[in-house]
């Protein structure tokens, strides 16, 4: 299988050795993939907007310190931004959810999963996310007790919350190299801090995002920042399709037909984002969204809440051409004020000052939506607003 993948058309891949030599810099290519996102969607909007520096925000995660609370000395642990780390990244790693009932506009606690009164630790893996109701309901109780009506529930904790620090490792591994990437652009690049970052979005009265974070890092960031209402577009890099060009199973052997050569059917091709009205048999109806092209031209179009197979050609329409990624329009931001700094208005000079770790901090940004008219940010076909996944 491997002399036969170097001989084929598709590329060519010089055989490897035990003498090779990792150039200095080398990263692994699902790392490089990330960095060279990044560097490309620079160069794509320098060409429409007249881009002028660069803020990265550098951040650098204590991983021993994440994994094992107790690994250093008290005086350490008793600091300023003790616990820090960790809170963050469980508001992240649970998406800001409770994970006992799934509410998301509440007040969280970091609940011990095994309490610690039966033998729990304070690792991160045995934190979990819950808001104070599900934290006291469960009070002492473990975890088999307490979920023991939702088996699948418990199931998916216990897989959730074992997950590797996999993020934080590879933030931690591309920093430097995407500061070197962003700085071959030949634009300043500017370094800010996490803590800087989120002293000026509270600040600012943002709601948190990655986006606004984005718009919060640095010294550069301006006094006042009006975004409120304004939508983001999400962009998902999802790849052109694989080269393999045969499946296998696990033992490597071949496994089922061969892929065909041709990407293009009927002139669409796996990943195209199109609109397709139905208006014969039984689906009927209007779907958007990415399609999974087949030589039959009966396709799967894949929207927002389903995947809806066998769609003609016939009705499909182009809206965008794969390039590689997906788009969506993300929920207009929350800001509870329009300008915070005023001139008679005290000037916070240390990110210290700030109460970080009060109770409000642990309390998720997302308001309870309500229904609203289509925003003119986010036009699509015929008026309607384009949300795709």
């Amino acid at each position: 299988m491997r002399r036969g993948r170097r001989n084929r058309k598709t590329r060519y891949r010089k055989p490897r050795f035990l003498n090779r030599k990792r150039p200095k810099g080398w990263l692994p290519p699902s790392l490089m993939s990330r960095i060279n996102n990044i560097k490309s969607w620079v160069d794509r909007l320098a060409k429409c907007v007249p881009l002028s520096a660069i803020s990265m925000e550098l951040v650098r995660f204590d991983m021993q310190k994440m994994a094992n609370p107790e690994i250093q000395e008290t005086e350490y642990q008793k600091g300023t931004l003790f616990g820090y780390e960790a809170r963050e990244y469980l508001l992240a790693k649970f998406n800001r959810t409770c994970v006992y009932c799934g509410t998301k506009d509440a007040t969280f606690n970091l609940d011990h999963f095994h309490p610690k009164s039966r033998g729990g630790s304070d690792k991160v893996s045995n934190l979990v996310l819950s808001c104070v109701e599900c934290n006291q309901k469960k009070g002492a109780q473990l975890p088999a007790d307490f979920l023991s009506d939702k088996p699948k529930l418990l199931a998916m904790i216990e897989k959730q919350r074992k997950q590797p620090l996999a993020d934080a490792a590879a933030v931690n591994a591309t920093r430097w190299k995407l500061k070197e990437v962003l700085e071959s652009t030949g634009l300043p690049v500017e370094i800010g801090s996490g803590g800087l970052t989120k002293f000026n979005r509270k600040h600012l009265g943002i709601s948190k995002s990655h986006w606004t974070d984005a718009a919060c890092v640095g010294k550069s960031t301006p006094d006042t920042l009006n975004i409120q209402n304004y939508q983001p577009l999400l962009i998902k890099a999802m790849g052109c399709g694989s080269r393999k060009m045969q499946k296998c199973d696990q033992y490597g052997f071949p496994k089922g037909a061969p892929k065909l050569r041709q990407k293009s059917f009927f002139g669409f091709q796996t990943g195209d984002i199109v609109k397709a009205v139905v208006t014969k048999g039984k689906k009927i109806g209007t779907y958007l969204g990415r399609i999974a092209v087949r030589k039959t031209g009966s396709f799967n179009i894949k929207t927002k809440t389903e995947t809806v197979q066998g769609i003609s050609h016939k009705y499909c329409r182009p809206i965008h051409k794969c390039d590689g990624y997906a788009y969506q329009f993300g929920e207009p931001v929350q800001q509870k004020v329009a300008n915070f700094f005023h001139k008679d208005s005290p000037v916070l000079t240390n990110p210290v000052q700030l109460n970080f770790f009060d109770v409000s901090e642990m309390q998720t940004d997302v308001q309870p939506k309500a229904k609203k008219k289509p925003s003119p940010l986010s036009p699509g076909f015929d008026g309607e607003q384009l949300s795709l996944f």
